[in-house]
């Protein structure tokens, strides 16, 4: 009887506590890490925004997130758009989770010196079209890549920031001359993942607090009574939980050239955020919503994945100065 076969690679960290190790099991599945642009959940007018990204000449697409949130799939899915015959793909990445046919992947080796700067500098020299860089950790990496995307290559590359626009104010902090990302870059992602609603127990959330609901009635522009949210209950499928499988959330920043007119040392994430607003760009909470309207998330995974404590009123604060 002939049964299905899957390769699975596993990444362990063990560490000493009181009590014994702790082990902490990441089970990467090859089938899941190489998906088609249309299987990432993407919205259809991110989706059409991506595959441009993949056609461009040149240029520097950032993606952040947290770890575990997938940024490695998108970024292969990602590459296997971008891979057309005639254009030649480098990759150095820390570890190489999936082999990509047709695409040149290097593995960092710190204890011999390649790094990420070394094997981007290495890779430059052999004439890519297309660069990935599996993480920018440092001034030097990230240096590289932003003259790298100015001299006729496409990069792909990830950085730990808290959303899109904070990749920009990252980028600046880690000492990189304003002028050059601003020519460089052309759009940031942020993404996060989200338990998905248990399809075969899901329910209409009739418990939605009023203030979630106006929230998201704001972001979809709707009325209030329109705005609806599933939850699941709990079944034997999903083992009581009342979700099973997960669903990404992208935000993305494009940038522009009124925006790029800003750059300077003397840029602030708070005048960034409002000039990225007017021209276009959604927080990442406002477009989780979108995914709440349409029954694929819960309402509670918002919540989880995109609180923040709201900034309380500066005037109580300023009656406690003598």
């Amino acid at each position: 009887m002939k049964t299905d076969v899957a390769a699975y690679d596993l990444r362990v960290s063990i560490i000493p506590t009181k009590h014994g190790e702790a082990v902490c099991l990441r089970i990467l599945g090859r089938h899941t890490l190489l998906l088609d642009l249309r299987e990432l959940g993407l919205e259809p007018d991110q989706e059409q925004l991506l595959r441009s990204l993949t056609r461009l000449p040149q240029g520097l697409v950032l993606l952040t997130g947290p770890t575990g949130s997938g940024k490695t799939t998108t970024l292969y899915a990602t590459l296997a758009n971008a891979n057309d015959e005639g254009r030649k793909i480098l990759t150095i990445e820390d570890p190489v989770e999936y082999q990509l046919e047709g695409i040149v992947q290097i593995q960092t080796k710190e204890e011999i010196g390649l790094d990420f700067a070394a094997g981007l500098r290495a890779i430059l020299r052999h004439d890519p079209d297309v660069v990935l860089i599996g993480e920018i950790r440092d001034r030097e990496t990230a240096d590289i890549a932003v003259r790298a995307a100015q001299t006729g290559h496409l990069v792909f590359s990830t950085l730990h920031a808290n959303d899109s626009v904070n990749v920009i104010t990252r980028l600046l902090d880690m000492g990189i001359d304003p002028f050059p990302v601003g020519a460089a870059l052309v759009c940031s992602m942020a993404q996060r993942l989200a338990q998905r609603v248990c399809r075969h127990c899901a329910e209409p959330d009739d418990a939605l607090p009023d203030e979630l609901r106006n929230e998201m009635a704001h972001a979809l522009r709707l009325a209030p009574d329109a705005v609806h949210a599933l939850r699941g209950r709990g079944c034997v499928e999903c083992n009581g939980k009342g979700t099973r499988g997960r669903v990404a959330i992208y935000e993305f920043f494009v940038m522009s050239e009124a925006v790029a007119d800003l750059f300077g040392p003397d840029l602030t994430t708070g005048v960034l955020r409002s000039a990225a607003r007017q021209h276009g760009w959604r927080s990442l909470r406002e477009l989780a919503w979108k995914k709440v309207q349409q029954g694929l998330i819960p309402a509670a995974e918002v919540q989880r994945l995109t609180y923040r404590i709201k900034q309380p009123d500066a005037q109580p604060l300023l009656a406690l100065v003598p």
